[in-house]
């Protein structure tokens, strides 16, 4: 789904200075990409697409995702989310700090993984499960 690693253009050590903010506002783009990706077929009317996506690229949803995927993760990837997790100061008002924090984490995890890894990234994408209605 995505392009080859970014460590064809960059050094490990350059990605390894990233911030964990600055890989969650990487994955932040590259989760709803997928998301919005997934919901195309079959065509619906644009109020239901963006329906759909909300829901998923909520922070709770992503904290769903997110425990859903634990299970699944290796020892490095797990240090990626603690390292987001710690990184996620204070959220959105309307949110627990646990779930914004989750949900950081898995931003967090997403953009590491489409920057080093995208065949991993992809592995991980295909095994969340998404509603398939749009809420009313």
């Amino acid at each position: 789904m995505f392009n080859p690693p970014l460590t064809e253009v960059c050094s490990i050590t350059q990605i390894q200075q990233l911030s964990p903010l600055a890989l969650a506002y990487l994955g932040d783009a590259v989760y709803e990409l997928y998301i919005r990706s997934r919901y195309l077929m079959p065509p619906k009317r644009s109020q239901d697409y963006h329906n759909l996506v909300v829901a998923q690229v909520r922070a709770e949803t992503q904290a769903k995702h997110l425990r859903s995927l634990t299970p699944h993760l290796t020892p490095a990837e797990l240090e990626i989310l603690r390292r987001g997790r710690n990184a996620a100061a204070s959220g959105p008002k309307r949110v627990e700090r646990e779930i914004y924090q989750q949900a950081t984490s898995l931003e967090t995890l997403m953009g590491y993984l489409y920057i080093t890894d995208p065949q991993r990234l992809n592995q991980l994408l295909a095994q969340l499960e998404l509603d398939r209605q749009p809420e009313q």
